[in-house]
Parts: C-alpha cells; sequence; structure tokens
C-alpha cells in the first residue's frame, strides 16, 4: 500500500486536519488576502483592498510584483519537478490558493509529488483544506515560518516529508515580510542545515537594486517599503548580496539570482501556465533563484 494511503498517513493526515476556529481579523490587512487581491482571488476585505490600492497609489504597477512571483514559482515547481525529478515540496507562506499551485504544477510530471503547504492565516487553511479535501498527498498545515524548527517538525509528522531524502524548499515571497530583528538570514540557515544534500531552495524576494546603477527603481523600491511598513507593518526591499545570503554557499541554478523575467522564461505562446511577463517598469524590484545544496 503506498506510503500516502496507509492507516498510519491517514491517521497523521486527520490530525493535521484538525479544524481549527477561524480567527480571522477583517478590520487588519493580511499579506495572503492582499496578494489574493492582487492576483484577481475573492478571498479579501475592506482593509486589504485599501492596504493594495494605497501601495499602488504609491508606485504603480505594484500588482505586477504579485503576478510575476507567482509565474515564477511555478516555473520553478515545474522545472524541480520534470527535468529534477524532485517528488517532495515543502511550501512555506503559501497563500490563498489559486489557480496553478505548488501541488497541481508538480502532478503534471511527478502525480506522486507530495506536497505540504505551511501558512500561518487561518483564512489559508480553511480555503486550502476544502481545496485539498480528496487529495492525499497534498496537505496544508498552520505554523510560523519564525519558528523553523517547528515547521519542520510537523512537515514531517503528517508523513508525507520526509527530511532524509532531497527536497524542494518554496521561500516564495515570504522572507521579504521578514524583519531584519526577526533573522531571515538565521531562519533561512536552520532551514538549509535541516535538508539532505541534493535538496533545493527556491526564494523570489522584494529587491532595492542599486542606486548607483538604477537610481529611479532604487527609488520606487524605497517609497514602496515605505508603503508596506507603514499599513502592512511588513515588507522589505533588501539587496541583491542580502537576498544571495539566504542560499548560504549552496550552488545557485542557472542563470542564477536574476529578475523574475529572466529566470528560464518561457515564449509567450506557451500553453504551460507560469508565461506571464512583468512590464518593465517594476521588473528590478524582485528577484530570484534556485540554489542545491551539495
Amino acid at each position: 500500500m503506498p506510503r500516502f494511503e496507509s492507516p498510519e498517513f491517514m491517521k497523521r493526515a486527520g490530525d493535521a486536519y484538525n479544524p481549527i476556529a477561524p480567527d480571522i481579523k477583517t478590520e487588519k490587512a493580511s499579506i495572503a488576502r492582499v496578494y489574493s487581491y492582487y492576483l484577481g482571488g475573492k478571498d479579501h476585505f475592506e482593509a486589504d483592498r485599501e492596504m493594495a490600492n494605497y501601495a499602488e497609489s504609491v508606485v504603480p504597477g505594484v500588482t505586477d510584483l504579485a503576478l510575476g512571483n507567482r509565474a515564477f514559482v511555478q516555473r520553478a515547481t515545474r522545472y524541480l519537478a520534470s527535468e529534477r525529478g524532485v517528488d517532495q515540496f515543502l511550501d512555506i507562506g503559501s497563500g490563498l490558493p489559486t489557480d496553478g499551485n505548488v501541488h497541481e504544477i508538480a502532478h503534471e510530471s511527478m502525480p506522486e509529488a507530495h506536497v505540504v503547504y505551511v501558512d500561518n492565516d487561518p483564512i489559508v487553511l480553511a480555503h486550502a483544506r476544502a481545496l485539498l479535501a480528496d487529495n492525499h498527498t497534498t496537505l496544508v498545515i498552520r505554523k510560523d515560518l519564525t519558528r523553523p524548527e517547528e515547521v519542520l517538525a510537523e512537515a514531517e509528522r503528517t508523513g508525507l516529508i520526509d527530511l532524509s531524502r532531497p527536497l524542494a524548499l518554496m521561500l516564495g515571497g515570504i522572507l521579504h515580510h521578514l524583519g531584519d530583528e526577526q533573522d531571515p538570514d538565521g531562519i533561512a540557515r536552520q532551514l538549509r542545515d535541516a535538508l539532505a544534500p541534493g535538496s533545493c531552495l527556491v526564494i523570489s524576494h522584494f529587491c532595492e537594486p542599486d542606486p548607483a546603477q538604477l537610481p529611479e527603481d532604487s527609488e520606487r523600491a524605497r517609497r514602496l517599503q515605505a508603503a508596506f511598513l507603514e499599513r502592512l507593518k511588513t515588507g522589505m526591499w533588501r539587496s541583491p548580496e542580502q537576498i544571495r545570503s539566504y542560499f548560504g554557499d549552496w550552488r545557485l541554478v542557472e542563470p542564477g539570482l536574476v529578475t523574475l523575467n529572466r529566470w528560464r522564461p518561457l515564449p509567450p505562446d506557451a500553453k504551460s501556465i507560469g508565461t506571464y511577463t512583468m512590464p518593465p517598469r517594476n521588473e528590478n524590484l524582485i528577484v530570484g533563484g534556485i540554489a542545491v545544496k551539495p
């Protein structure tokens, strides 16, 4: 009997699916719901829309960042599953479900791939659990990235993730929501250290370009960071050097840490999900890459 259909797995899956009383604060904007609004979803409230529209008024085209990030994660997932044969994914800060989720992309070429989504927003759990009710290869758990040891322990407890084997750790658009005082570098290091050789780390992150080379882009990044911190209380635009440090000494897959449009783009007429190309106005304000553990 496959592991994900075994009685032991089903018991663990049941534990992971135990309902948690909704603790949804609609009067304050949430990261997941703001992103849902940018991506054209329906799971948002007035506070989320106000925050999203305010940021858009400060720097037009913020929606580009959200759409570009989703397309990058989709291309990265397809690359990992179809070209590297990765069969287990840990997606931290997964956000609200949309078309082309990690498990859907991975299952295109790896139907039995295991996926565990991690988020600390209760509305994410409510929607994702409904979506995944009949899926025995995929679960969502409520944990916080700032407690990486708990994230890893709970992910492994589901029975879907085996930390002794290579996996893909997805940190798409989440580390920039950690302030410097939360030690994102230390958190990334703890996660990297826990993974087996051959594991892959996917990161996308808001980027402040070098002001000496791209002064206008750098200024837009600073304005956006101020807007996010004012209304959402989170959102850091960091330098390419800072973002590269989150990969540690792992080898970056070509083309390296680049603007999302440059990471293995698909032809515009490709039939695959992930073809979105960010307009030039803000493409330098977010970067991404994949690295492999030696």
